[in-house]
Parts: C-alpha cells; sequence; structure tokens
C-alpha cells in the first residue's frame, strides 16, 4: 500500500528571483567615460563662472578627449546601445554646447551687452540642433556607403574647439582690441552656421580601426610627443589646430563631391542590391561614426 499511496511532499520552494538582471561592463563601461565627460563639461562651466578661464579651456578639451573615447569603445567593446547614444548627445549639448559659449561670453562677450549673450545663445542652440539631427540622421537608411565618412556639418566637439579661438589666440600673447569682443561674436554665429549647415565634414572616426604592426611603435611615439607639445603649448597648439581643422573643410567638400559623383556614375550602372548590401545579423558591430556607446 505504501508503494500505491506514497506519503505527501509538499512542492520544494523556487529559488528567490534576482528583481535586477546582471549588465555585463562592457555595456557601462563607455557609459562611465561618458558620465566623465560630462563632469568635465559642468566643471569647465563652474571655472567660467569663477573666472578661472584657462581652467574652462582645459575641461572643455578634456571633455572632447573623453567624448572621442567613449565611441570608440562602444564599438570596440560591442557595447553600443540607445540609452548610451542619448546620454552621449545630453553631455555634448552641455560640454560643447552650453560650456564653450558661456566661456566665449564670460571672456569678453559680456562686454556686447545683449548682443554678445545672443552670440553665446545662439551657439548652444545650434549645437542642441546639430546633435538632435545627428540622431535622426544616424537611421536613415538611404545615406550611400561613403557617407559614414563625413559628418553633416561641423560635429559638436569640433565646433566647440574652435569657437574658443579667439581665447587662444589672447593667452598666447595677442592683445585684446577695441573690436576684439565684436569680432568674437561674429565668429561665434559662424561657427553656430556651420553646426547647422549641411556642410561635409571629414569624420576621422574610422581612422586608427586598422593599424599595421610596424605602424604601432612610431605611433605611440607621436602621441606621446604631441601629447608633450599639447601641455607645454597648449594654447599654440589649439590655435594651429583650429586653423588647419577649418582650413581643411573646402578640401572636405570636394573630396565628398567627388566621391559623390563617383558613387552616381557607378549607381548608373550598378544593380541596386550591389550598392546597398544586406545588413548584417541582429546586434553585429556597427561602424558607423557618432555617439553609438
Amino acid at each position: 500500500m505504501a508503494d500505491l499511496f506514497p506519503p505527501f511532499e509538499p512542492d520544494a520552494p523556487e529559488p528567490p528571483r534576482r528583481r535586477f538582471q546582471a549588465v555585463p561592463f562592457r555595456l557601462l563601461l563607455p557609459n562611465l567615460v561618458t558620465l566623465l565627460a560630462l563632469c568635465a563639461g559642468l566643471t569647465g562651466i563652474r571655472m567660467a563662472i569663477e573666472g578661472r578661464l584657462e581652467l574652462a579651456l582645459g575641461a572643455i578639451v578634456l571633455a572632447a578627449v573623453l567624448d572621442g573615447l567613449d565611441g570608440r569603445l562602444a564599438r570596440m567593446l560591442h557595447g553600443t546601445s540607445r540609452f548610451g547614444a542619448e546620454l552621449d548627445s545630453l553631455s555634448d549639448f552641455v560640454c560643447f554646447g552650453v560650456a564653450p559659449g558661456l566661456v566665449l561670453y564670460m571672456w569678453g562677450l559680456e562686454t556686447l551687452g545683449s548682443v554678445g549673450w545672443i552670440a553665446a545663445l545662439a551657439f548652444a542652440i545650434c549645437a542642441a540642433l546639430r546633435l538632435a539631427r545627428f540622431n535622426v540622421m544616424l537611421e536613415d537608411p538611404n545615406k550611400p556607403p561613403f557617407a559614414g565618412d563625413f559628418f553633416t556639418g561641423v560635429p559638436a566637439p569640433a565646433g566647440a574647439i574652435c569657437v574658443l579661438l579667439p581665447v587662444y589666440l589672447e593667452l598666447i600673447g595677442l592683445p585684446r582690441l577695441v573690436a576684439s569682443p565684436a569680432l568674437a561674436a561674429f565668429y561665434c554665429l559662424g561657427m553656430a552656421l556651420l553646426m547647422v549647415s549641411k556642410l561635409p565634414a571629414f569624420s576621422g572616426k574610422r581612422l586608427g580601426a586598422r593599424i599595421p604592426r610596424d605602424k604601432v611603435m612610431p605611433l605611440f611615439i607621436c602621441v606621446v610627443l604631441f601629447v608633450a607639445v599639447l601641455v607645454t603649448w597648449p594654447w599654440t597648439v589649439l590655435s594651429v589646430i583650429c586653423v588647419a581643422y577649418l582650413g581643411a573643410l573646402p578640401f572636405s567638400v570636394m573630396r565628398y563631391n567627388q566621391l559623390s559623383r563617383a558613387y552616381k556614375a557607378r549607381r548608373a550602372h550598378a544593380p541596386a542590391a550591389e550598392l546597398h548590401p544586406a545588413p548584417g545579423p541582429a546586434g553585429a558591430h556597427d561602424d558607423r561614426p557618432g555617439p553609438l556607446n
């Protein structure tokens, strides 16, 4: 009878369920770098309010360096996410829209009164519009393949570094003339328009994706020398970088138009499948430029 009617045994209790799912560290690291960039931008705002412009400029440059690292880390670690993209855009608006405009205003635009404030305000607004347009264009499936090598308009970090050129020139030793704030206001408006324009600018995001072994050691030496020169003569180096970048924009437009003409000519003679290959499998590595961390 014992075999026919076994004693009743209650069901074993289920193991407690974890309330939160563990997140891989590779997904967190790019976002942590983005938060560090945001902290640098906010620190730059504080330094500008306190009148310590050199520290404010250093904080903005540090934010730009960290902004260039977070996207690369995300692509290398396959840690891209929509959350990271939105966080990166918010951080970029603070670091490269609000902070540079405020630094420029505290430097000399305040002497122009409302006109100076409007120039700084226009720069911040154009930075926000540029970032919003960038996020929308990431999902455009009709972009030609070569478009990933170019930004549409000057990117926000480059715009932030270049708009501070009047401050660099004064820190080098050039005197501030009576007309300098007015010229800086026009220059600020010009950089704002470049950010929201459709001007193709080299992205540079794919540079260094693959480095030959024999080029690794020279690359390390060049990077160390560049950092040493930047730390020794920061304002001179930044001024040269700004002038070189702005001078390279016409060549960027010429290169984009050349690739566009070649693509249209090839499109007229090639099937659509060759021009727009099928997307890779879900979760494939995304090498598009931009805040994909």
